[in-house]
């Protein structure tokens, strides 16, 4: 697939295939007026007034740019912004995204998520699987150590909803991938999906006796949990309000299983009444949750535990 021109800083294109959403509240339109102030600057963008701004959450209109600044891909320094993306323009333009096997895989993936997320009403469906294809294949082929995942669609679809150029979307989207898939970090997650449910059973151990009395298989979601963001699990909404504070993190891979044991004393109660098949079933599909919320409360955890065993716990899991 083309990608769109870079001529334009915003990246706009006719063939977005994200859907245009409603008009935000008060209290947005505030914020949106806070990140304007940053985002108009004509010679340097403050990432750390993005970042501040970005931890209580993004405007959906400017979301998109936003993130391209806290993941680095666009440069605080705006004196060669149009050259920087015209090179990153013509290198994706130049990436081989042809590889049969992996795009009928993605194919069938991007249409179950669609019709999983059909109500959100977030993506063209006729626009959209072909992007999806384009990027990871891109991707996958400049990566060859890196093996496909399902769960490569779901991380993806943020960038695919937030971002109107398709070369930015495989920006952010190789940018994220690079981070999970480090070598360091991909090579452990056994030793951190251990350390996680250390910390599950220690911190909420009628929870995880109950997982043990059920037989739950922990490992089969806490993996999953661990290892993409909760892309998968989460809805599309929450997703995106989630990372909206990861990006304003410097150590977001490390906060994220505070996260997921904050979500776990969330719903702790509701996975208490039910059996094995409808734990896993709300394991793996979670439902909407208020992440400001989680979020305070994954720092609480992160305190606690350091409170525990020191700081050494605050290093990545």
């Amino acid at each position: 697939m083309a990608s769109s021109s870079p001529l334009s800083s915003s990246g706009s294109s006719s063939s977005s295939p994200s859907r245009r959403r409603t008009s935000p509240p008060l209290h947005s339109t505030l914020l949106r007026e806070d990140f304007d102030q940053v985002l108009e600057s004509e010679v340097f963008v403050d990432v750390n007034r993005l970042r501040k701004y970005a931890r209580h959450g993004i405007p959906d209109e400017i979301r998109g740019e936003v993130w391209r600044f806290l993941l680095g891909v666009e440069k605080s320094d705006r004196s060669n912004e149009f050259t920087q993306r015209r090179a990153r323009f013509e290198s994706y333009r130049e990436i081989d995204k042809e590889n049969v096997e992996t795009s009928k895989r993605v194919r069938g993936e991007v249409n179950r998520y669609l019709a999983r997320t059909k109500k959100e009403n977030l993506l063209d469906p006729h626009l959209s699987p072909a992007i999806f294809e384009a990027i990871i294949c891109a991707y996958l082929n400049c990566n060859n150590s890196v093996e496909y995942s399902p769960a490569m669609v779901q991380v993806c679809a943020p960038f695919v909803i937030t971002m109107k150029s398709e070369y930015d979307m495989y920006s952010c989207f190789e940018r994220l991938l690079n981070i999970l898939y480090e070598p360091a970090l991909d090579g452990s997650i056994n030793k951190r999906v251990a350390q996680f449910l250390s910390y599950f059973r220690t911190l909420l151990p009628e929870l995880y006796n109950y997982f043990e009395d059920e037989e739950l298989d922990v490992s089969e979601w806490a993996s999953s949990w661990l290892r993409f963001l909760l892309a998968k699990e989460l809805p599309t909404a929450n997703v995106l309000g989630l990372w909206d504070v990861y990006f304003s993190l410097p150590d977001f891979i490390d906060f994220h299983p505070f996260v997921c044991l904050a979500i776990l004393h969330h719903l702790k109660d509701s996975l208490e009444d039910l059996e094995q098949s409808e734990i896993r079933s709300m394991l793996l599909r979670l439902p909407v949750m208020n992440i400001s919320r989680i979020v305070s409360q994954a720092h609480n955890i992160r305190s606690e535990i350091q409170a525990r065993y020191g700081s050494a716990s605050s290093t990545r899991i």
